[in-house]
């Protein structure tokens, strides 16, 4: 099978290579390369892999992006969230170069399609698009990760692997969510992109279910120390919503306003809302990977917090 993948440097992208890789089933990598990072160490990490490097620029024009994809089963996008409009045009050209299937950059969390989370309501944008155009897809989501959703220890033993440490509880911690290892996304990939069932339909690939009390609970069980339970009511978390929001539609366009509203809205879609579960991805039609892969291996919480202990942690957005 001939994989394209968009952002294969990145966090999403590297696990999504990664689990290719090493799946028994046989693919043949290709990642689609802006010019100007073609030589950088990330993405030559890449070609010492095996990955072929096709200089590309995903914004156009249409008719190289065709000539590039042309031959491609599957394209996967793992794009950064504020270029997620130029998955247009890339679901334009792999319609027209015959693409087999189309799986656009969600591997997120479980969310209603509009009015609760923006970057959600622009995924949706464009899988709105996708389906005007006949455009084979699968839509892939993973819950949460473990690596963002661990809180640090008193001690700093953590410190090493979080760059991005659960720094509160919402509402009152008791809202059940699915968690995942990141490294175990790109298996979950390789499953999914293989499998004739998910062809046109949303998949829900999570490890496990856990409230965040109950995560809290697993690290101060595993380390003997209590993490700070920093407890943000659910008005606070709409609060903080409502005045990102505001930034946003007052017309700012800084990286840094767009990445607070963003997160303030999963904070209150996961932790207040209830939205990323098996049961409400269900309800708006998801096939379950438990379900589908029922022999899958995944990483669970306790093991990750061994891995952290051991000192084989590594930082997301490092």
């Amino acid at each position: 099978m001939k994989v394209a993948i968009v952002g294969a440097t990145g966090e999403t992208g590297r696990s999504i290579v990664n689990g290719l890789l090493q799946s028994p089933a046989k693919f043949e990598i290709t990642a689609l390369i802006r010019t100007s990072s073609l030589q950088k160490p990330a993405s030559q990490k890449l070609q010492e892999l095996g990955v072929c490097l096709v200089a590309t620029d995903i914004s156009g024009p249409k008719d190289n992006l065709v000539g590039t994809l042309t031959g491609i089963d599957v394209l996967i996008s793992a794009i950064a969230p504020w270029a997620l409009h130029e998955e247009i045009i890339l679901a334009d050209a792999a319609k027209e170069a015959g693409v087999k299937r189309f799986v656009p950059c969600h591997f997120a969390t479980v969310s209603p399609p509009r009015g609760v989370m923006a970057l959600r309501e622009a995924k949706e944008d464009v899988l709105d698009h996708i389906k005007k155009i006949w455009l084979p897809f699968t839509v892939i989501d993973v819950g949460w990760w473990f690596q963002i959703g661990t809180p640090r220890l008193p001690s700093g033993r953590f410190d090493y692997a979080l760059n991005a440490p659960m720094d509160g509880i919402m509402g009152g911690g008791d809202v059940a969510m699915a968690i995942t290892h990141l490294r175990d996304v790109g298996r979950y990939v390789a499953r999914i992109i293989s499998d004739d069932r998910t062809l046109n339909k949303c998949v829900f690939a999570y490890n496990e279910v856990k409230t965040q009390c109950q995560v809290f609970d697993a690290v101060e069980a595993k380390t003997g120390e209590a993490p700070e339970r920093k407890m943000i009511p659910a008005e606070e978390v709409v609060s903080k919503v409502k005045e990102a929001e505001q930034k946003v539609k007052a017309g700012s366009k800084e990286i840094g306003d767009l990445v607070t509203l963003w997160t303030s809205q999963y904070r209150l879609s996961w932790g207040v809302r209830g939205d990323n579960n098996p049961e409400y991805a269900k309800y708006l039609g998801y096939l379950d990977g438990k379900e589908l892969y029922p022999d899958f291996e995944f990483t669970t919480f306790d093991q990750y917090l061994d891995e952290l202990l051991e000192g084989k942690g590594s930082k997301v957005y490092a």
